[in-house]
């Protein structure tokens, strides 16, 4: 078990996140399912999270990931959710407003 540590204390946080489409739509296919792993995982990288293992199916993704105590959760994933989403629209002019 790797464990990270603080100042005065170690800690070993796991999280299992699942992202998941409007509708549940199976839109992820080829390309753009490698892009969306690429986009979670530049922005899980600025946020400083660590990504365990991670699985992109064709209505969703799974992130098992590791998370410091110092920041909340809730937050975290708010802010990974907001940037990836900003990220997966901006340069896709071509992907239909059916699967956004």
């Amino acid at each position: 078990m790797d464990d990270n540590s603080l100042a005065h204390s170690r800690y070993n946080f796991t999280y299992h996140i699942v992202f998941i489409l409007k509708y549940r739509r199976k839109v992820m296919f080829g390309a753009l399912r490698v892009e969306v792993g690429e986009i979670l995982a530049k922005v899980c990288k600025m946020e400083e999270v660590t990504i365990v293992k991670a699985a992109t199916m064709p209505d969703r993704d799974h992130m098992y990931v590791s998370i410091s105590p110092k920041v909340s959760v809730s937050k975290t994933i708010e802010r990974i959710k907001g940037k990836s989403a900003l990220n997966d629209i901006r340069p896709a002019p071509g992907v239909s407003r059916e699967i956004q």
